[in-house]
């Protein structure tokens, strides 16, 4: 399969993970837990860090997502871990869960094999198992939408989250036309130019995720920031070296208001030193709707952008090569 196969099945696969998560056997936790720590890199972790800005603005316990070997202090006993590694294999995730189980932690998993898998196994944790053997990018919608069958589980959401993950599957279904030629029209002013995504605060996670894409599928450098941290520093640097950048603002109706004033502020002042600006506006009424479009917009442009620049979406031997020279010491 080419990667846009992968991105034109992104609504099945937000399907299968819907069904996966519904018919998934979990055992029951009386535990009460102070706080959550997400755990997982690239496309796995991806999913965590878009969770935890959907959700941490109505959670009564805070929410960490790490990408990283080590884990916060604060993590012990009353601490839910979730890991999730596509593959099962993630060292660093790996290295993170076995600190995670020293301090007696509530753990799930969320993977589709490897040595995660039977760490769950062994250990009895709660566990969630998706399809395997693609690329874990091109498997967001399954790691993500599992996040939240977890979450609520453990009495941290609602099920609301199902209605609107049927409403974003539908809205994406009838969109889809659109959504591509949005795509195409962003990837033509971004080829050869080196993008520039902004956001406002709450959607981070989103512009990360189109950043990663473009860095994976089209093999392109770019940059993300968040408004209005920006505004505060970034945008005294639109003055020098601005040659060949292609702007692009991912708006929502539901960003802050002073935000949105901020952002058209922004508009104006970077207007005096580049004429490729894009907005993109999300639809829909959740947050997962708005996050889940924006999504398939970024998704769709890397893949416009990797054959505009003649690249192998897929390819990943940069990487493959790190894992190897690590895995020798």
């Amino acid at each position: 399969m080419k990667m846009n196969d992968y991105i034109n099945d992104f609504t099945n696969h937000l399907r299968e993970a819907m069904e996966i998560g519904n018919t998934s056997a979990l055992k029951k936790s009386d535990k009460k837990f102070s706080n959550i720590l997400i755990c997982g890199l690239g496309g796995s972790g991806i999913g965590g860090t878009i969770v935890n800005d959907i959700v941490s603005p109505f959670s009564n316990i805070p929410i960490l997502a790490t990408k990283d070997y080590s884990i916060p202090n604060f993590v012990d006993e009353n601490t839910l871990v979730i890991a999730s590694s596509y593959s099962g294999n993630t060292e660093e995730t790996l290295y993170a869960l076995e600190k995670c189980q020293s301090r007696g932690s509530e753990i799930a998993v969320i993977t589709s094999g490897g040595k995660l898998k039977n760490i769950a196994e062994e250990n009895g944790y709660n566990k969630i198992i998706i399809p395997g053997n693609q690329p874990p990018r091109a498997m967001f919608g399954y790691a993500f939408t599992e996040i939240f069958f977890m979450l609520n589980h453990y009495g941290i959401i609602e099920d609301s989250f199902k209605v609107d993950f049927d409403k974003a599957i539908a809205l994406l279904d009838t969109e889809k036309a659109d959504i591509q030629k949005q795509a195409m029209d962003l990837a033509k002013r971004m080829h050869k130019q080196t993008p520039v995504i902004y956001v406002a605060k709450g959607f981070e996670g989103v512009a990360v995720r189109f950043r990663q894409q473009l860095n994976e599928n089209s093999k392109m450098l770019c940059w993300h920031n968040v408004i209005p941290e920006m505004n505060h520093n970034e945008l005294l640097g639109w003055r020098t070296n601005v040659d060949g950048l292609a702007v692009v603002y991912l708006r929502n109706k539901c960003d802050y208001d002073r935000n949105q004033i901020r952002m058209d502020i922004n508009k104006k002042v970077i207007s005096n030193f580049t004429s490729n600006i894009t907005e993109i506006w999300s639809k829909g009424d959740s947050l997962i709707e708005n996050s889940l479009y924006q999504i398939s917009v970024g998704d769709w442009t890397s893949w416009y952008l990797s054959e505009m620049n003649n690249v192998d979406a897929i390819e990943i031997d940069v990487i493959n090569f790190l894992k190897g020279e690590l895995a020798k010491i």
